[in-house]
Parts: structure tokens; sequence; C-alpha cells
């Protein structure tokens, strides 16, 4: 997967965490059969900037742990362009962005009496499943969106 990771906290976040990001981002995209030439980036921020996203495509005027952006198919007033199945194959697909708040894993790492690994890992997976069209609006789909999360998490070797 070709994945980019842009620090914007100063440098809160350490190179260990950003080789874990990048670890269980391809682990997780192993485990759902995504494509090897997937895109998508991470962003780490802190809770102004994460609040100041929340409160503009949200309309949620406070911090968050994990927001994603997917970018979505082509709609109605796009062209489609046609190409073989060989040619789809070999184009990169762009599934979306995720921003991190690593104040806010650090405040559920300690509320939660978790590792800090564990809390970013976790949201990491979480905003991961949402670009890739998983969701948890509904019970049903809840159990299953989580359960993933869980086996991923848990299969990486970031228990609780």
């Amino acid at each position: 997967m070709d994945l980019e990771i842009y620090d914007e906290t100063n440098g809160q976040v350490s190179e260990d965490q950003k080789k874990l990001i990048k670890n269980v981002l391809d682990f997780a995209a192993k485990k759902i059969g995504l494509k090897a030439n997937t895109e998508m980036s991470v962003t780490m921020v802190k809770n102004d900037r994460i609040q100041e996203i929340n409160r503009d495509y949200r309309k949620v005027d406070r911090a968050t742990d994990v927001i994603s952006f997917a970018i979505e198919d082509e709609n109605d007033d796009e062209f489609p362009v046609m190409m073989s199945d060989e040619m789809k194959a070999e184009i990169p697909e762009n599934i979306g962005d995720i921003f991190v708040s690593i104040d806010k894993v650090n405040e559920q790492a300690d509320f939660l009496g978790h590792s800090v690994d564990r809390v970013l890992g976790f949201l990491i997976v979480h905003g991961f499943l949402h670009l890739n069209g998983y969701d948890h609006m509904k019970p049903e789909d809840e159990k299953v969106m989580f359960d993933l999360q869980r086996k991923i998490l848990n299969e990486y070797g970031l228990k609780k």
C-alpha cells in the first residue's frame, strides 16, 4: 500500500509510532484483501486542528479522536472512463484520508489504562475500516466492523 503519513503535531509523533501506523495498515490491508497499489494518507494532528476539521465538516464543534474522509466513487456528473480489467488493476486507487488527534490518543490511553500503541492502532484501524466501507450506524453493521477491528488488532499483536 502506498501510504503518506503527515505529522502536524510539532514532533509529538515518534518514528516508532509512524512505523506502527504503516505496519498495522499494511496488515489490515492484507486482512481485507486490498490491492497492493492502494493509496491513502494519515495525518496526525493536535486537538485544536481536529476540532476545526470536525466543526467544518461534521458541524460538531469539539475535538474528536479520528476522522476519515473516504474518496467517493465517480458520481453522475462525471464522464465514466472505459478501460479493461487489466488497466483498472494497474491504476492505484486512492481510498482517502484519516486524521488522528495525538492528544486524544494520549488521553484515551491514560483513561483506559491501555498502551498508547494500542489506542493509536485502534484508531488507525477504525478509520481505515471506514475508508473501506465499514460503518457502525446499525447494530448489525457495528458488530461486523468491531469484530473485524478486534480481530485485526489481536492478530497484529495489539491486545488490550
